[in-house]
């Protein structure tokens, strides 16, 4: 069994920075890939990033490209989203999902592509 764990969500000002990061258990943790999405309220949950599971690629939404950077440490079982100029349109609880069978298409952006997600944190950007 795989099970995500997110933190590191909160409230913050716009043009700040948070950094989430998605705890994942199982021994196979490096063979995975990852990915972060994001639901806002009212809204269906959105592709935000995807890293493979060496670190070696990853793909991000146009939304976020240049402003959010995803990396994983393998050593720590562990895959983190640094989230920089932070806009209120970035405001939803975000969710962390491994694909256990690396069998994404890139950049994984379909939800049907992850096998786990955790249950999410929550970012919240004033203006």
């Amino acid at each position: 069994q795989v099970q995500l764990v997110e933190s590191g969500g909160g409230l913050v000002q716009a043009g700040g920075s948070l950094r989430l990061s998605c705890a994942v258990s199982g021994r196979t943790f490096s063979w995975y890939a990852v990915g972060w999405f994001r639901q806002a309220p009212g809204q269906e949950r959105e592709w935000v990033a995807t890293i493979s599971w060496s670190g070696g690629s990853t793909y991000y939404a146009d939304s976020v490209k240049g402003r959010f950077t995803i990396s994983r440490d393998n050593a720590k079982n562990t895959v983190y989203l640094q989230m920089n100029s932070l806009k209120p349109e970035d405001t939803a609880v975000y969710y962390c999902a491994a694909d256990i069978n690396n069998d994404y298409i890139p950049p994984g952006r379909h939800e049907y592509e992850y096998d786990y997600w955790g249950q999410g944190t929550q970012v919240t950007v004033s203006s």
